[in-house]
């Protein structure tokens, strides 16, 4: 009963706001919120930081472990190659860039009906078939007998994880505010590159039961990886957290706070309303949209490089089989500290553009090493940490700056599938730009990596210029005095009342 009167007396103040001309930001030309304006409903029997730290350990760890093993089984066949994989399956360096390609095509394109399909059957229920369906596949792998079998396991590969990224953002981005979510955006994104030192360290290990049952190396790679996933995808069935409107770990009173505060910042949620075909029409309107896939597309090339190709970037300064893939751990730890470090700093300066500059510049610098200094394995090993920190340290700025400054469940929806998917045709890139002829200086490689570097610099400069414009805009006309509540949760983000983050 205290509830509903909590949500009637919420109810109440915005209606008060909006009729008053505040809307969900403030009419001023500052960061003021409706959330500074008004009082959120009281919370009883907890503490909001508690009830954070709830919201944390049901949210936050699961879609994590997802995009580690997720990551691990896209990856796994740079550390397969390096243990015969492309012998043994007769493959050219043509051969290999097309099953990396495979990948793509059913990623890039499933990834928008996948969002939908995510708020039809709940996250709970479509992440987990979707970690599932990538374990099958990735077993599936180390049994393969001939390269035709490679493109179609692939292929299924790419269309089992389609939903993976975008949807698991498009779950987190619906519980935090902007001020609270790059830390835990990093803290996901960060798991690729615990999968990055993982994937070097397991294959290192698995490497030693070649012959195992008759088995070589980098079949038990796919096996036991695959299986692992298998298993998880089972066990997170019960525990993946949903939507806040329809989760069932909350009491009524922490719920309706958790939407309230939401509502404070970002406006009406619009979870009630179903995703229909107008609504990705109408998405596709605003020209960040576009800005925000082409500026994830130029990311991508770099980081897909250094992803799948670490293996053999490291080989090539004259390591062994195991110690190539022990090799290749300490640069991701380095990458994952150093993103949760930009992430907190993000956070605490309420800022996204310079701290993803400062990634682009330090990606920047390690190519250049790179593609400059030859014959020296220590300074090349040492660039290997600015690139692949640089690169990923960027990423999940850009790409939490992009989705939380998408309002609504519609347009965050497609949104964000459409950022990721489309950022993933770097990999296509990524996938054939690594050539047996450049090796070891791979010159051609590095200046790619380092062009898109700074085409990445140029777009996320138009991304930060788009939203202090269309703010600037909004403050001169008042913030929308005159829109209605349903209106805004019509518009979302274009709403004339909502602020964009810089």
């Amino acid at each position: 009963m205290q509830a509903k009167e909590n949500k009637d007396e919420w109810d109440q103040h915005v209606e008060s706001i909006s009729q008053t001309g505040d809307g969900n930001e403030a009419r001023s030309s500052d960061s003021t919120s409706v959330e500074d304006a008004v009082q959120l409903p009281p919370l009883l029997h907890t503490t909001e930081r508690n009830l954070i730290l709830k919201i944390d350990l049901r949210v936050i760890p699961y879609p994590t472990i997802l995009f580690l093993l997720c990551f691990l089984d896209r990856t796994n066949i740079g550390n397969a190659s390096i243990y015969g994989l492309r012998e043994e399956l007769h493959m050219s360096d043509l051969d290999y860039s097309t099953a990396l390609t495979m990948f793509y095509i059913p990623y890039i394109l499933f990834e928008i009906p996948s969002n939908i399909l995510l708020k039809k059957l709940s996250p709970h229920v479509w992440l987990s078939i979707c970690m599932f369906g990538f374990g099958v596949v990735t077993l599936c792998t180390g049994f393969i007998k001939s390269y035709a079998g490679l493109l179609a396991l692939r292929f299924l590969l790419g269309l089992a994880e389609a939903g993976m990224v975008p949807g698991n953002v498009y779950l987190m981005g619906a519980w935090y505010k902007r001020s609270e979510a790059q830390r835990r955006f990093a803290f996901f994104f960060s798991s690729a590159s615990l999968a990055g030192a993982f994937s070097g360290l397991l294959a290192a290990a698995i490497g030693n039961l070649s012959g195992v049952r008759g088995y070589a190396g980098w079949r038990w790679i796919f096996i036991l990886e695959g299986a692992v996933s298998c298993a998880i995808g089972i066990i997170f069935f019960f525990f993946i957290a949903d939507f806040p409107e329809d989760t069932k770990w909350l009491t009524e009173e922490e719920r309706e706070y958790v939407k309230a505060r939401l509502k404070a910042e970002q406006g009406s949620s619009a979870f009630e309303y179903s995703i229909k075909p107008r609504d990705i029409l109408h998405t596709f309107r605003d020209p960040k949209i576009f800005i925000a896939g082409v500026l994830h597309f130029t990311a991508t090339v770099p980081s897909y490089m250094g992803s799948y190709f670490a293996p053999v970037i490291i080989r090539s300064l004259g390591y062994s089989e195991i110690g190539t893939q022990l090799h290749t751990a300490p640069p991701w730890l380095v990458t994952f500290a150093l993103q949760l470090i930009a992430a907190y700093v993000s956070d605490k300066l309420q800022h996204r553009y310079l701290v993803a500059m400062f990634g682009v510049l330090l990606a920047i610098a390690g190519y250049a090493i790179l593609l400059s200094v030859h014959h020296n394995v220590r300074a090349q090993y040492g660039a290997l940490f600015l690139a692949f920190a640089g690169t990923h340290l960027f990423i999940p700025i850009e790409v939490c700056w992009f989705a939380l400054n998408l309002g609504g469940h519609r347009r965050r929806a497609v949104g964000t599938a459409w950022q990721v998917s489309f950022g993933n045709i770097g990999g296509i890139i990524a996938s054939f730009s690594f050539r047996s002829k450049d090796a070891p200086e791979y010159r051609y490689e590095f200046a790619l990596s380092i062009g898109f570097c700074c085409f990445s610099a140029l777009m996320c400069s138009l991304y930060a210029f788009a939203c202090w414009y269309q703010n600037r805009r909004r403050a001169a006309k008042g913030w929308g005095a005159n829109v209605t509540e349903a209106e805004k949760a019509d518009m979302g983000d274009m709403s004339p009342s909502y602020r964009y983050l810089l």
